[in-house]
């Protein structure tokens, strides 16, 4: 301010600039809240397009939908227009199928009508049907009653046709002959020869065939070969099926005649790998022939019947038997003692001969007996022959026997005193008063002796009351022949070969004294082989013997079947005579 009071123009000036200062601060201010403002509307204005964006996107969609919607909809009145076509059709369709249905419903009263009345027609007739079969059941049950009448009738009349088969055969002195036709083996479907598979298989067939326990059937068409139908009739016929137990069951009412004074043989014969030793032994191997009591639905003839004749014994007085073994093969034509031991104890094959004695029987000098006390030590000593018995593998069997295998038991009898038996065998009616006896004592053992051997009753052969009767020795010869050999079928050579000459040749002398003694002719060549010469005794007529005919059943063995067949049909016709008990004084034999 001026010295004079009043305002200078430099203040006013300042004032004027603070207030200018301060309207541009304000103003300043409110450009800051108008930017700041501006960029929040900026803000608004960026979200508000945003938002006019997805808004747009949504209005896209809508109008897409309310498009999509529209062509529905159209074609859904489309698809409504069809429908309603299709349900005025099915309405036509349904009343036409009502129509029919009432057409249907009036066909089907008129067939119920008629069948119902075809029914009840049915039924009449049914009723009818029903009498007759009543009456045809009747008839049937009737004819029943008779064919289990005529089929009792039967067993008794082949009871009895087998009781006179029996007393026939045992008064002409008839061989029994038992054929056993083995199982297909596989060695019967392997090759040996360079042959087609077909053909092959045609020589596996089987041709042989038991048609029942008496009758064996052999059918074979060969191309080229006339027509084979034959039959053969024997004692028995084993089918392939039919076990060890079996076989020897029919073979054991054989044993019992031996304790009561008979001589016993039974052998097998067939040709090579029929089963002859399987039948007689069991089932060998070529490491282990050992026989075993054990093994007992296997075991064969031997070994059974050893055990069965050791039973019998057992029943008997204790020291009144006792039994000796021998065991001896014929191997090209030369007999071989194989339980002879050398000066150490081991036992070794050695060479025997065989002679006739004055009494006209057969004998092996120096043949070596052993006393056994039961069945082990029987099968122990035939192990030991049979370790040396000689075996050779050809095509047609592995384990091919290539001797005559012969086990002989001797049994001694201690004989009964003829005082106790005299009187009773003063007469027939005295022999027939014995019978009922014994019948009544022991019906079971008399009925079963009866069946097998109906002849032992009317024997000729009785204790002699004589003081001179003290043992009553009786033999059973168990033989297992080897086998015939075609030689083009085995396939053997050199020392085999020369073993199979020599087994056919005994086989051949076998068949021509059955043939000698069937025609009766004076003079019988047993001695034409070894193997004939040491079972003289047997096949001669002084024991009852049993061929037991192993067959194998396949084309390929056709010729040998036939062959063994034919055999034991001429060895079942042979009558040799009533064979006779032993009943005469023996000396004992020193070992």
């Amino acid at each position: 301010m001026r010295p004079g009071g009043g305002i200078s123009p430099s203040f006013v000036a300042q004032q004027r600039i603070r207030q200018l200062e301060q309207k541009l601060r304000a103003k300043e201010e409110r450009i800051v809240v108008l930017e700041t403002e501006n960029a929040l509307l900026h803000l608004k204005l960026a979200e508000f397009r945003g938002l006019i964006g997805r808004d747009t996107n949504e209005v896209t969609q809508l109008n897409f939908v309310h498009d999509k919607q529209q062509n529905l909809c159209r074609s859904t009145s489309s698809i409504i227009i069809q429908v309603y076509g299709a349900i005025q059709r099915l309405k036509r369709d349904l009343k036409n199928l009502h129509s029919f249905a009432l057409e249907l419903s009036r066909d089907f009263q008129h067939q119920c009508k008629n069948s119902f009345y075809q029914v009840l027609t049915a039924v009449q007739r049914i009723q009818l049907q029903n009498e007759a079969m009543q009456t045809f059941q009747t008839k049937a049950f009737d004819l029943e009653l008779s064919l289990q009448e005529v089929n009792e009738r039967y067993q008794q009349e082949k009871q009895k046709r087998k009781i006179l088969h029996n007393s026939l055969v045992e008064l002409r002195g008839n061989i029994r002959v038992h054929c056993r036709i083995r199982p297909l083996l596989p060695f019967d479907t392997a090759s040996g020869h360079s042959v087609s598979q077909d053909w092959h298989r045609k020589l596996s067939e089987k041709v042989a065939h038991a048609t029942d326990d008496e009758t064996v059937l052999v059918k074979c068409n060969r191309p080229g070969h006339t027509l084979i139908n034959k039959t053969f009739q024997f004692d028995r016929v084993y089918s392939a099926a039919e076990s060890q137990n079996t076989v020897f069951a029919d073979v054991a009412p054989l044993l019992t005649s031996l304790l009561d004074g008979y001589n016993v043989c039974i052998m097998a014969y067939g040709q090579t790998g029929s089963g002859k030793t399987y039948t007689m032994l069991g089932p060998q191997s070529e490491d282990d022939v050992t026989l075993s009591i054990e093994d007992e639905p296997a075991l064969g003839i031997i070994p059974r019947a050893t055990e069965e004749v050791f039973r019998l014994i057992s029943e008997k007085p204790p020291g009144s038997h006792w039994v000796e073994v021998s065991v001896v093969e014929v191997y090209n034509n030369e007999i071989f003692d194989l339980l002879a031991k050398d000066s150490c104890g081991r036992v070794f094959g050695v060479k025997r001969d065989v002679v006739t004695t004055k009494e006209g029987k057969s004998d092996v000098p120096l043949l070596t007996y052993e006393t056994v006390e039961n069945a082990v030590e029987f099968l122990q000593l035939v192990d030991k022959g049979l370790q040396l018995r000689v075996k050779h593998p050809t095509l047609v069997h592995a384990h091919s026997s290539r001797s005559h295998l012969v086990v002989t038991l001797t049994i001694t009898t201690k004989a009964v005193s003829a005082d106790s038996f005299a009187p009773l065998w003063t007469d027939e009616q005295s022999s027939q008063r014995l019978s009922k006896e014994l019948f009544c004592t022991f019906p079971q053992q008399m009925k079963d002796d009866k069946l097998i051997f109906p002849s032992r009753a009317s024997s000729p052969a009785q204790f002699e009351s004589t003081a001179k009767l003290k043992h009553i020795k009786t033999k059973l010869q168990l033989v297992d022949l080897a086998g015939s050999e075609c030689v083009g079928m085995s396939g053997v050579t050199g020392v085999a070969l020369r073993e199979t000459s020599f087994i056919n040749r005994s086989l051949s002398a076998l068949s021509d004294v059955l043939g000698a003694i069937a025609e009766q002719r004076s003079h019988i060549p047993y001695r034409n082989s070894k193997l004939t010469h040491l079972l003289q005794d047997s096949i001669g007529g002084n024991a009852k013997l049993l061929v037991m005919l192993c067959v194998s059943p396949c084309q390929k063995y056709l010729a040998e079947s036939l062959q063994s067949l034919g055999f034991g049909t001429r060895a079942r016709q042979v009558q040799r005579g009533q064979v006779k008990k032993r009943n005469l004084p023996v000396s004992s034999k020193s070992k």
